[in-house]
């Protein structure tokens, strides 16, 4: 079998979320596992034949996962943490570590490397007993032979899975290779009797991301001996995101069937091809993370660059990386301007099929000469689009250059405290209130014209005063009005600003069964008129407490949004910043004391390269401050941010013109709230003491406890008591007894904090 094209990996969802509904009705008993086995099975089906009737030579098993393949391999090799081995169903326990159950808190969920994918966190100690599970990579791989389709077998690789997992013994994870190792051997032995020649694909994205010394040694002993466990394995090593030009070099000697390699965010792959030899090159040229057509004459250059190097019977055309990232298919979306200019997941496998007959083949086919021409008029009739570029934007962002705002930090806490006159450790919620089916139908028959705006109106606000009477009632200090006009933090902004497209289908994997629909960005961005003003101001004029404005920061848009590949990320974010600054001056006239810019995205849009990371930072924290620049002293600004670590940026927050920060810590509890002790982190903090990933209400005592181990890092006068996240997921049955409890413990924890320090000093004897 001649093999010349392949893709990294493909979408699991489905081309209408089919998996996240099977997912969400099984949970709620609503199906058995068995019912959404049966259905998972048809849907791997489908995708399996969507490529290959596409022209793509290997298409992939075990891409497909039911919550996150990072689990997946933690189950394949048994590191199940002690909370949840007593949990005897297997499925059962899958979910209990992904969501947590009523006995246990579910495991820790970061993202993957720079993207909005999430992945479980494994969790090792010296306690595990390592044992090979391989049941799902041979079921899936048996029924894709079945069709007739021999797959290559995806697989997380050793150095990415220890590289990516945390020790609760403080070891490095590295330590663990000698556990772990041998049963990946132990899977290759299993998986070799399934075929005689199989393909397996190591995902190791680690090696991008400046590899250390122990890493890249790791890595060579792995693929040193891996490869030769069976002769009839043949194993490539699959990177992407960025360059890995150290590990090609650590790799070129190893027995390696193949490295896979992304041309597309890792130019600087072209510059280790002479370490190719004799391997072949997985050449991922179709950009897999965002959502243009392919100029498909600047990837054949590169192609025929690649070839000056390696032979063109080496190469394999692919995606730079797995089309996880990506919707499914165009073809559900409705006609418009914008619609020939974008390529989804289906659309981009056709591209890699074109882009390897063209490659491969002698002589260009009628067909071929058709579809590159239609390509250049795609990229030419987007260029000329008199929608991209708006004169008005470019003037004023040149007369706009680096602001700040008015006022020292201290000074600015000062007087907000005064003007607020908050109690001790100030109890609020992040924004988002439980999405209710009876919110999601009222925007569905707005949008469908089923009721007029004036109807629609009304539902909104009768849910704020519900909202705003509910935590006036239970004691929250500064309240929040619910977002129930908002369908998704990125998307209710993009609606309203010019520049973005909102798809109709356009769904991507977040987590589990939770799906996100980012915007395209294909202009220059600005605001026509008021945002959030009317909603915020009906709230404030329900309750005397302080109600938060929320918008969501210029750095998130950037980062949750396809962006256009015509303009820097740094000139699309300014412009955003330009619409939140007016948009905060409207909320200030409204008389709002608070606004809140969520930069969510802040951590995850990092450069995975370390001399990459300067640059990000100048522009990220230049645009914060751009959109903040017009709230006066005495408004407070706070921000919010989720799944980071923080120990590596804490400065650049401190730049930044906010004087809280929320953050997530739930989960991950004083590990990450160390360093703000350690650098003397000047602005008020609000940790997260509830998981609102998990359904699971804490106790009143266990949100006592998560305070108390929070007090032992910040100081009083400085912690604010909130979630970890938005409750938009949640359902009110679970929302509302978690805050109260959570707010009942604060005020608990108030009253011990009044007696320890009305105690009078002990005489000294």
């Amino acid at each position: 079998m001649t093999i010349r094209t392949m893709i990294a990996g493909f979408p699991r969802i489905g081309e209408n979320r089919e998996l996240k509904r099977w997912l969400e009705s099984y949970w709620s008993n609503g199906m058995t596992f068995e019912e959404l086995e049966n259905m998972a099975r048809e849907l791997r089906k489908k995708h399996w034949l969507e490529q290959a009737r596409r022209g793509i030579d290997l298409v992939s098993s075990n891409d497909f996962s039911y919550y996150d393949s990072m689990l997946d391999t933690i189950v394949m090799l048994n590191a199940v943490p002690a909370r949840f081995r007593s949990i005897e169903d297997a499925a059962e326990r899958y979910f209990a570590m992904a969501r947590g159950n009523a006995t246990a808190v579910a495991m820790e969920m970061t993202k993957w490397f720079n993207t909005n994918y999430h992945y479980i966190v494994p969790e090792l100690d010296d306690d595990m007993e390592f044992q090979l599970k391989p049941e799902k990579i041979v079921s899936e791989y048996s029924e894709a032979r079945r069709l007739g389709i021999r797959s290559k077998i995806n697989i997380i690789g050793p150095i990415t899975f220890l590289g990516l997992s945390r020790t609760t013994n403080g070891k490095d994870p590295f330590e663990y290779l000698d556990k772990v190792l041998p049963i990946y051997k132990e899977l290759l032995m299993e998986l070799q009797k399934l075929d005689d020649t199989l393909i397996l694909q190591f995902d190791e994205p680690i090696l991008v991301r400046n590899p250390t010394g122990r890493l890249l040694a790791s890595a060579r002993r792995a693929y040193e001996e891996l490869p030769l466990v069976s002769r009839n394995i043949k194993i490539f090593v699959n990177t992407y995101f960025e360059h890995a030009c150290e590990a090609v070099k650590e790799l070129a000697d190893t027995p390696l069937w193949g490295l896979g390699l992304d041309f597309v965010y890792g130019k600087r792959n072209l510059e280790c091809l002479d370490y190719i030899k004799d391997k072949m090159l997985i050449a991922g040229i179709v950009d897999g993370r965002n959502i243009w057509v392919t100029d498909c004459d600047e990837a054949l250059n590169t192609l025929n660059r690649i070839s000056e190097k390696v032979p063109k019977e080496q190469i394999i055309v692919s995606t730079s990386c797995s089309l996880l990232h990506v919707p499914y298919s165009t073809r559900n979306e409705p006609e418009s301007e914008i619609k020939p200019w974008m390529a989804f997941a289906l659309e981009k496998v056709e591209e890699v099929a074109f882009l390897g007959r063209v490659f491969h083949g002698d002589t260009l086919s009628d067909k071929d000469k058709k579809i590159l021409e239609e390509k250049r008029n795609i990229l030419a009739a987007r260029r000329e689009s008199g929608r991209v570029t708006n004169r008005d934007v470019a003037d004023r962002l040149k007369n706009n250059q680096a602001r700040s705002r008015d006022g020292e930090l201290e000074e600015r806490i000062r007087i907000q405290k005064e003007k607020l006159g908050l109690p001790p450790l100030p109890t609020t919620t992040i924004g988002s209130f439980p999405q209710t089916p009876e919110i999601r139908r009222l925007r569905r028959d707005l949008r469908n014209k089923r009721i007029t705006w004036d109807e629609y109106e009304s539902g909104i606000k009768r849910y704020i005063d519900d909202c705003i009477s509910f935590q006036d009632r239970i004691g929250l200090d500064v309240l929040v009005h619910g977002e129930p006009e908002r369908n998704d933090m990125v998307e209710f902004f993009a609606q309203l600003l010019a520049g973005f497209h909102i798809t109709r289908n356009g769904w991507v994997q977040s987590y589990g069964s939770r799906c996100v629909k980012p915007p395209v960005i294909y202009g220059d961005v600005s605001r026509p008129g008021p945002m959030t003003v009317k909603w915020i101001s009906h709230a404030q004029s329900r309750t005397r407490k302080p109600v938060k404005g929320i918008l969501t920061g210029p750095v998130t848009m950037v980062n949750w949004s396809f962006v256009r590949n015509d303009l820097s990320r740094a000139a699309i974010a300014r412009q955003i910043a330009l619409a939140l600054a007016d948009e905060i001056r409207d909320l200030q006239d409204a008389g709002i004391r608070i606004v809140q810019v969520d930069e969510a995205a802040f951590k995850e849009g990092y450069p995975l390269r370390k001399e990459n990371i300067a640059e990000y930072e100048r522009w990220a924290v230049e645009s914060f401050n751009l959109a903040v620049s017009t709230a006066k002293k005495e408004t407070q600004i706070h921000t919010h941010m989720c799944y980071s670590d923080f120990s590596d940026i804490i400065k650049t927050i401190e730049k930044m013109d906010a004087e809280v920060i929320t953050i997530e810590t739930a989960k991950s509890g004083n590990r990450l709230l160390r360093i703000f002790r350690d650098t003397d982190f000047r602005k008020d903090i609000g940790p997260g003491v509830y998981d609102v990933h998990s359904p699971r209400v804490p106790s009143i005592d266990e949100f006592k406890d998560q305070i108390r181990e929070r007090l032992r890092v910040i100081d009083m006068s400085r912690m604010w008591i909130n979630p970890d996240c938005g409750l938009k997921t949640r359902k009110w049955e679970e929302v509302k007894p978690a805050l109260m409890n959570m707010v009942q413990a604060t005020l608990e924890i108030r009253k011990d904090l009044e007696k320890q320090y009305a105690r009078p000093p002990s005489r000294q004897s």
